[in-house]
């Protein structure tokens, strides 16, 4: 065989090896309702129920982190999370969680948080007509 076949056969190989990873690592997002049907980690968008506590004592044991969570679709379970307490986690406007269901609970791996925005409109404006003065 040429040295040109080999090296096409190669490449080729690795092409699809990146395909499949990148395919194998994609998940969904999804409701706690469709996460309870499957097995499957997924992604659950929603937002923090304030009137519930937060359980989290890192005296006794700094990688239990508990909440409850209301999702787009107006579900509420609990979640918990084997890690530390995101720094500003109450003040986040949206929460996506990975993870998935184990029995009533959402079992997450990985939290991600929307926080509001430190700036506001009115900051913004002001400082845009000091900018073009």
């Amino acid at each position: 065989m040429k040295k040109s076949s080999i090296l096409g056969i190669v490449l080729i190989a690795v092409l699809i090896a990146i395909v499949i990873s990148i395919y194998g690592d994609s998940s969904t997002y999804a409701s706690f309702d469709e996460a309870q049907k499957t097995e499957a980690e997924l992604h659950v968008v929603g937002q923090l129920n304030k009137d519930k506590e937060l359980v989290y004592n890192p005296t006794e044991n700094a990688n239990y982190f508990a909440f409850y969570m209301v999702d787009e679709e107006g579900a509420e379970r609990k979640v918990v999370f084997y890690g530390s307490k995101p720094q500003d986690f109450e003040r986040s406007e949206q929460i996506v969680l990975t993870g998935k269901m184990v029995g009533e609970e959402f079992h997450a791996s990985k939290i991600l948080m929307k926080c509001p925005s430190k700036y506001n409109e009115q900051e913004i404006e002001v400082s845009e007509a000091i900018a073009t003065s």
